[in-house]
């Protein structure tokens, strides 16, 4: 377990996997700094949802990972670092990369270049299955080449290397942290969870679609966040990658198919050609290998697919949560 008196910066806490780290060291009675995108609205993303009481306990930090000296700022007297602020939609790195570059793989950087300055207990760096780009063979292991399928995916890439090469060089005791595809509560509009289910939910009939037949590894948050947590918490681990996944695949077909059974059964997949990627770009088959975190940790997964899925589908038949996403268009 993780020290109590340890200070604990995470970067992109303001998003969905981040926001559900920092309410689990929340809750766990730990020391959190929460790094959260600066804007004119100074809104704090998903933390904005939390109860008063909860949010007292967090320092909020507001600033930009692309900037230099808000980093170093914002890393002073921290121990342990997540580092999970990243851009994400693969749609928009077709037409925005250098958006790309300069957060993935330069805010990175900055991450990396003050924790060394500081010295730093731990880093962990989130990565992505996607990095690996169409299976070769499965399960994917963590010695699966990489492939950069998508401007996202190679920028990714990019910042793991970067990575890699600081603990090779200075030694930094960092993590590379990959989750395959995380789902729940929270989730950005833009995956394909949130896009289902919210179409169901607003009662449309016909639920656009991109690719149906492409496999995706599928783990709940929660079981996201606890392997990020006991990764941490072991010293087998620094200095190597590490997969979050749970040795299973589904078609993304299949996926919409069990949740239009559950939701409105009646409903239909109807293909839209807008939503597809590039076929070149398309990751055809994700099926994570789970091994070296079930040898080096004491991560197991907790929440089955179906368990996590109604669990999503719940926190979105919440009034308040559906009304926050916009069922009626593709977000890119």
């Amino acid at each position: 377990m993780l020290a109590k008196s340890k200070k604990i910066l995470v970067t992109g806490a303001d998003g969905f996997i981040g926001s559900h780290l920092v309410e689990t060291l929340v809750d766990e009675g730990y020391d959190v700094r929460a790094f959260v995108y600066y804007n004119s609205f100074n809104s704090w993303g998903w933390l904005d949802s939390f109860p008063a009481d909860k949010l007292k306990k967090i320092e909020i930090f507001a600033g930009d990972i692309r900037d230099p000296n808000g980093v170093r700022t914002a890393m002073k007297d921290v121990n342990i670092v997540f580092h999970l602020a990243a851009l994400i939609a693969i749609p928009f790195s077709y037409h925005s990369p250098d958006n790309y570059v300069d957060t993935n793989i330069k805010g990175t950087l900055n991450i990396l270049q003050v924790a060394r300055d500081y010295n730093v207990e731990r880093v962990l760096v989130t990565s992505t299955s996607e990095v690996y780009g169409t299976a070769l063979y499965v399960p994917i292991d963590e010695k699966h080449p990489k492939q950069g399928q998508s401007p996202y995916s190679a920028t990714k890439i990019g910042a793991d290397y970067l990575t890699d090469s600081f603990y090779r060089s200075f030694n930094l005791p960092v993590t590379i942290v990959r989750p395959f595809n995380t789902y729940g509560p929270r989730q950005s509009a833009r995956a394909v969870i949130p896009t289902i289910i919210t179409q169901l939910l607003n009662g449309k009939k016909e639920i656009k679609l991109g690719a149906l037949h492409p496999t995706r590894d599928l783990l709940f948050v929660k079981d996201t966040v606890r392997g990020f947590m006991e990764i941490a918490s072991s010293p087998d681990v620094i200095g190597e990658e590490v997969n979050i996944a749970t040795n299973s695949e589904i078609t993304i077909g299949d996926l919409a198919q069990k949740l239009i059974n559950t939701i409105l059964p009646d409903a239909k997949i109807i293909s839209d050609d807008v939503r597809l990627r590039p076929e070149k770009s398309e990751v055809e088959r994700l099926f994570g290998d789970n091994k070296k975190i079930i040898s080096k940790t004491n991560w197991k997964q907790q929440v089955s697919l179906d368990e996590g899925l109604q669990l999503t589908i719940d926190w979105f038949r919440q009034k308040e949560n559906l009304n926050r996403y916009k069922a009626d268009i593709y977000n890119v």
